[in-house]
């Protein structure tokens, strides 16, 4: 599973340029739709393209893994289930 870090990205942000950076505002800076901007910040599992991930790189100045974070995939586990 990827993990998308995008809130930590903004929040490293705000506390460098000392304000708010609103979704829109971000939206706009990098071409992206904000729509795409919320599912990044909101849903689990989100797809997205890599042009997206170029933008977003590019506008917080940081690197791939600093954005996305690969989880390797855990089985549910089934106590009641006998191996």
């Amino acid at each position: 599973m990827l993990r998308f870090k995008l809130k930590e990205q903004i929040a490293d942000f705000e506390f460098r340029e000392r304000r708010r950076l609103q979704l829109q505002e971000l939206a706009t800076a990098t071409n992206l739709n904000r729509m795409t901007l919320s599912k990044l910040v909101n849903q689990h599992g989100a797809n997205v393209q890599t042009d997206v991930l170029d933008k977003l790189c590019t506008f917080f100045g940081c690197r791939i893994e600093e954005l996305v974070e690969h989880l390797p995939d855990t089985p549910p586990e089934h106590p009641d289930v006998v191996q």
